[in-house]
């Protein structure tokens, strides 16, 4: 990939991530372009990396080996039929950081016959901890497999799957999962709070307990049910707060969540594939 000129259309947050981690993994900013029509968004990038900027999405995709779509989903058809015919000239591999958008679709909108990888990265990836999960279509490479895996590990983990379908689990875990915790912090800080603790030091226990529990777990080959179990000692405090959270349906509560996230989005994916 060192020899591959990776272009971004889009430079928002999340283009931002990946080129900060590319650029952290030892990659050439001559190797590296940005399209975005905002001129405010393309001198950010311009002054933050060093990479090259354009305001033509056309100009830009005409450089490139790997194409990286990080727009809103809401133009994301819009963008795909402007460079359909570069990208039927260039045949670059085509890497879709758009939540929410099948590469069928995709595909279609480019002309069809398109090496494309879609990817669903979460929010975590702008502070380079990111949990991504990506899907090649038929026709994808081994080597541009490798290549499109590479670009989303430079931000934390990536791992595949096999079927489109499971994307939108995908989406509901990882992709939301972060305002899951966010929520489950917030609700242990104001419940601290409560108690009488200052909100300070609440809000610094929350978030070092949140962080030191998810390391346990990283670290360890146990399943979460048994680090659990490690830390709810018989007749103690922790066994009396888990059980009020069962009684209280936390479990069926989180079920339902996701499940409800899955077919959002789902619904969104039919939604924006229309033409």
């Amino acid at each position: 990939m060192t020899q591959s000129t990776i272009v971004f259309i889009g430079g928002g947050n999340m283009a931002r991530s990946l080129l900060g981690g590319l650029l952290a993994d030892g990659l050439d900013k001559t190797r590296l372009w940005v399209a975005d029509p905002g001129e405010d968004q393309r001198q950010a990038v311009q002054a933050r990396f060093g990479v090259r900027a354009t305001s033509s999405n056309t100009e830009a995709a005409r450089l490139a080996d790997i194409l990286v779509l990080a727009v809103k989903p809401q133009i994301i058809r819009e963008v795909a039929l402007e460079l359909a015919s570069v990208v039927q000239e260039r045949r670059p591999l085509v890497v879709s950081i758009v939540a929410g958008v099948r590469s069928d679709d995709l595909d279609r909108w480019l002309g069809g016959g398109v090496a494309v990888v879609r990817t669903m990265p979460n929010t975590p990836a702008l502070v380079q901890t990111g949990a991504t999960a990506l899907y090649a279509r038929p026709g994808v490479g081994q080597n541009q497999r490798s290549q499109a895996e590479s670009i989303m590990r430079a931000v934390g983990l990536a791992l595949w799957v096999e079927e489109e379908s499971m994307m939108d689990s995908v989406t509901a875990l990882s992709g939301s999962g972060p305002a899951y915790f966010f929520l489950v912090m917030e609700a242990l800080e104001r419940a601290a709070v409560a108690q009488g603790l200052p909100e300070t030091l609440a809000r610094l226990l929350t978030l070092q307990t949140a962080l030191g529990a998810s390391k346990m777990a990283l670290e360890s080959d146990e399943e979460l049910s048994m680090l659990r179990a490690r830390v709810t000692s018989r007749g103690g405090t922790t066994e009396e707060a888990v059980t009020v959270l069962e009684r209280g349906g936390l479990l069926e509560l989180f079920a339902a969540a996701v499940d409800a996230a899955r077919t959002r989005s789902e619904e969104l994916a039919s939604i924006l594939g229309e033409d």
